[in-house]
């Protein structure tokens, strides 16, 4: 087909969704590939879900080759305009609490109280158990 470089937003792309009309993005070059639909090895299903939105990451991550890639240029329309492609965001891991030293005394000292709790408690419930039995239990004559 060959493209005069024009430049479509990606609104303009999005109308371009469908099996009868299908345009996709990659690497900032906009591409006319609805005649490839039915030649695509993995089906027209995972170009069209492509569509409306930049396919450099998904064409990228199948690991598609040379050739593949060489085959583009037989569809290219034009460029995107960048500034209508929504930014990428990228995963980021949250950083670790950076705990204070009163913190990590107060974390400290309510470990050390949940420990004494632990001890104290079955220890008072056994108190408690044997007291109620000796003052229940009647003298034998």
């Amino acid at each position: 087909m060959g493209g005069d470089g024009k430049l479509f937003t990606l609104a303009e792309v999005s109308e371009h969704s469908s099996s009868q009309d299908c345009w996709i993005v990659i690497d900032g070059k906009v591409y006319d590939v609805t005649k490839f639909l039915d030649d695509h090895p993995g089906g027209d299903e995972v170009i069209l879900t492509s569509t409306g939105k930049d396919a450099t990451d998904d064409f990228e991550d199948v690991g598609h080759s040379s050739t593949a890639k060489a085959m583009l240029d037989e569809y290219y329309v034009g460029d995107i305009d960048s500034a209508t492609v929504p930014a990428k965001t990228k995963f980021a891991a949250p950083s670790p609490k950076v705990t204070t030293t009163t913190e990590s005394s107060q974390n400290k000292s309510s470990d050390f109280l949940i420990k004494i709790l632990q001890f104290l408690v079955p220890l008072l419930i056994l108190g408690l158990a044997l007291g109620i039995r000796s003052y229940t239990k009647t003298p034998s004559s």
